[in-house]
């Protein structure tokens, strides 16, 4: 059985036919580090190289699904990273590669020719989210949340799933602010496939599963080639490049150069609490100001 630092795959037990990937940093949250993206992409590949695997089931340990990207590391810490860089001008095609790189990581979920299955509890949120929604099918905890608040500032989803998984008008709401939703909604609006109580959560996703699980791999492969071949006809492959430019930016810009200095001087759970407090957002010349203050108090 492969070994990783930030999650586990193993085949389920009771049915050697699903694979059960899960996220494996409870301590954060199932934040993501640097190790994880490149790890789902490896645990998907040696699913997909396992014959007698037809279905990968992705959870999270602990409180919930992954609470998107290690704020403690990418957003108050203090490395220059291709993320984050100090220096100026910005490389944005530095940025880019690196987030391209992290987006293909997740998308590996997508284009797996086994079907993959998001159980979600707890919080998918930011980069969570995106991991759950490059699954093919969702099913969700009725009190689970799941959204991207960094639309607010400091990101733009990089794999532009929410437009494919909600249509138009239900991803401009959620995109222009930066809410939540509770796994009903989810279900109701379409973007999971089921909610349930959470005590039901593991029943029905295994229900689902081992529906799954009972047809042949080469007949799932095909469905599922046909259908993702739809939304690349749609132009999902450049709503992800442009996306992941974007994103980039969002965290360059005055607004994200202002996000990050607050939460450098004020601590990450500071900066994410005015971020989603509906507070509004210093932007331009004032966020500029701001930072400039902010480097001056701390000696920058």
């Amino acid at each position: 059985m492969p070994t990783y630092s930030t999650l586990r795959i193993a085949q389920d037990p009771r049915n050697p036919r699903i694979a059960r990937l899960l996220l494996d940093r409870p301590e954060r949250l199932n934040a993501i580090n640097e190790e994880m993206p490149r790890e789902i992409r490896a645990a998907v590949d040696w699913a997909n190289a396992f014959d007698e695997v037809h279905v990968i089931v992705v959870e999270g340990a602990g409180k919930g699904f992954c609470g998107g990207y290690d704020l403690s590391l990418f957003g108050e810490g203090e490395m220059d990273h291709p993320c984050q860089q100090e220096r100026s001008p910005w490389d944005p095609m530095l940025d880019y590669a690196y987030m391209k790189r992290n987006t293909e990581d997740f998308m590996a979920l997508w284009r797996s020719p086994k079907p993959t299955i998001a159980k979600v509890h707890g919080h998918a949120v930011a980069g969570g989210s995106d991991i759950a929604l490059c699954c093919d099918l969702m099913v969700i905890a009725e009190d689970a949340r799941i959204g991207y608040m960094p639309t607010r500032v400091w990101g733009c989803p990089t794999t532009a799933m929410w437009t494919y998984r909600l249509g138009p008008t239900r991803a401009k709401q959620l995109m222009f602010t930066g809410d939540t939703i509770d796994g009903r909604t989810a279900a109701d609006w379409g973007l999971a496939n089921e909610a349930v109580p959470a005590g039901e959560l593991e029943t029905a996703t295994l229900e689902l599963a081992e529906r799954i699980a009972g047809v042949p791999r080469n007949q799932l492969a095909m469905h599922k080639l046909v259908v993702n071949q739809v939304l690349l006809t749609m132009g999902l492959e450049q709503a992800q490049s442009l996306a992941t430019v974007f994103d980039g930016i969002t965290r360059h810009n005055p607004e994200g150069l202002w996000f990050r200095r607050y939460a450098q001087s004020e601590g990450f759970k500071a900066a994410v609490q005015w971020r989603d407090s509906g507070k509004a957002i210093p932007e331009g010349d004032e966020a500029r100001e701001l930072v400039r203050r902010m480097d001056e108090k701390r000696g920058g």
